[in-house]
């Protein structure tokens, strides 16, 4: 994801224009890895009872963009609430995800 700021216009002491300087700033996104021997099916809700919109390959590495409570889900990694966003509309449980924490790892969706 790439952020960029706008150039800022302001007025020196006599009234002329001077500019301030722009800046880009680039966040990395990060990849997690699925828990190994999983073919994890991705979800368009955080739940089991939403529809099933792809599966992930064993070995799979995900982007996290945001994450939501959802169902309790039990796996590799654990029993939590936590459903992972990892695209538009795409989530899966974190419970198979390793993430190194038992919390959110990135901020909350919507």
């Amino acid at each position: 994801m790439s952020i960029d700021r706008v150039e800022e216009i302001t007025g020196d002491s006599e009234g002329e224009p001077t500019a301030t300087a722009a800046a880009t700033v680039t966040a990395a996104v990060r990849y997690y890895s699925v828990a190994p021997g999983v073919r994890l099916n991705v979800r368009s809700g955080p739940s089991t009872s939403y529809s099933i919109v792809r599966v992930l390959s064993e070995g799979a590495k995900v982007p996290i963009f945001c994450q939501t409570p959802g169902q309790t889900i039990s796996g590799p990694y654990g029993t939590t609430n936590i459903w992972d966003n990892i695209g538009d509309g795409d989530y899966i449980s974190d419970a198979y995800v390793y993430t190194g924490a038992d919390g959110y790892v990135a901020g909350r969706c919507g």
